[in-house]
């Protein structure tokens, strides 16, 4: 029967040590959430200004015909 004695337990604590303190992603991550939340504002400002230009286009189309 094996016997996991202090260093067994070593390896495996310094195994999870490593893993739990490398931050050699965590910048790409932090920069595609924030490219994602830019391209999210960026189609809700698009959606908003085209309702906008809409709505003043047709006023105008509105105001031409009654006009004529």
């Amino acid at each position: 029967m094996p016997h996991f004695g202090q260093r067994g337990g070593t390896r495996l604590s310094t195994l999870f040590g490593r893993l739990f303190s490398d931050e050699s992603g965590q910048d790409l991550v932090e920069y595609a959430l924030v490219v994602a939340l830019i391209a999210l504002a960026s189609i809700v400002m698009m959606r908003n200004l085209a309702t906008s230009i809409a709505t003043t286009l047709g006023s105008i189309g509105a105001r031409l015909t009654g006009a004529v």
